[in-house]
């Protein structure tokens, strides 16, 4: 019944995805702060092993949904009605209800920009398969790039899966066929490869990561090889205008690499939405 009412109706679509984006965004906050921590003690505990050296006995289970959430500050537990997305947070003025610490506006806004999107995604493909598969890749985009801004990092338990997944999705034909899907792969990965490459070649400095490698092989897997030079083109200027504004108005250290993750989400989301029409404006603006 409720599935047949979603069909029938967009605006309740729209709606029930959104309040599902904002829930999902929570958990992202969570995904986003403890999926770095995770690895970090996995590589610790790989390299105690490696060495042959005693590692401390773990005293606390931590995981995505060990400990519950709770006060950075105080480290009281957050109740469930002191955790609904956006809600909460205003109606407890920016504050922990316990010890009045000052909460991170980015946790709100992580949840009210997931909620949004996911609207948007909604709107977009309606009622379909393509739909849940649309969700996915946009809650993983933004969990790896707000990961990627906090510790330069673009995990393989996120992009790798999503690759596979996006060549599975080609063999039914979701978003393209299964020829674009492998050469798009494959090329994705190995254009920025060979850039990151050339670039240590003459410079003798490592110009990316590569975690970009995967999460650009992993956009030309979802959509084909036909849409990367628009990825790449799109993730290049925005990265350049933001690198450029930073440096010139927030005085960041020109030397201080700036991770290149975020833009290339962001261009392949632009892609996922509304890249037919680009490549279509684009064509038609340059006369081909």
């Amino acid at each position: 019944m409720l599935l047949a009412s979603l069909e029938q109706s967009s605006l309740l679509l729209i709606s029930v995805i959104l309040v599902l984006g904002l829930l999902v965004g929570s958990f992202l906050n969570v995904v986003i702060y403890r999926l770095p921590v995770m690895m970090q003690a996995s590589w610790r505990r790989d390299c105690h092993e490696f060495l042959q050296l005693p590692l401390a006995e773990e005293t606390e289970v931590f995981n995505l949904m060990l400990p519950g959430s709770r006060c950075p500050s105080c480290k009281t537990e957050i109740k469930a009605y002191q955790n609904i997305p956006v809600l909460s947070y205003l109606l407890l003025g920016g504050k922990c209800a316990h010890c009045g610490v000052t909460i991170a506006w980015r946790y709100p806004l992580i949840e009210a920009f997931t909620g949004l999107c996911s609207a948007l995604v909604a709107w977009h493909f309606g009622y379909g398969l393509a739909l849940p598969f649309s969700l996915l890749l946009t809650w993983s985009l933004i969990a790896l790039s707000f990961i990627d801004i906090d510790q330069q990092l673009l995990p393989d338990s996120m992009t790798l899966p999503l690759v596979w997944l996006g060549l599975l999705l080609s063999v039914f034909g979701v978003f393209t066929d299964s020829h674009a899907s492998i050469i798009g792969a494959v090329a994705g990965y190995l254009s920025l490869w060979s850039v990151y490459q050339l670039f240590k070649l003459l410079t003798g400095k490592e110009g990316m990561g590569y975690g970009d490698f995967k999460l650009l092989a992993l956009f030309g897997a979802w959509l084909g090889w036909q849409y990367l030079p628009l990825i790449i083109l799109l993730s290049s200027l925005v990265g350049a205008v933001v690198g450029v504004a930073m440096i010139v108005f927030r005085k960041h250290d020109a030397a201080k690499p700036i991770p290149f993750g975020p833009y290339l989400a962001m261009a392949g989301w632009l892609a996922l939405m509304w890249g037919e029409e680009i490549n279509a404006l684009y064509l038609h603006a340059s006369g081909l």
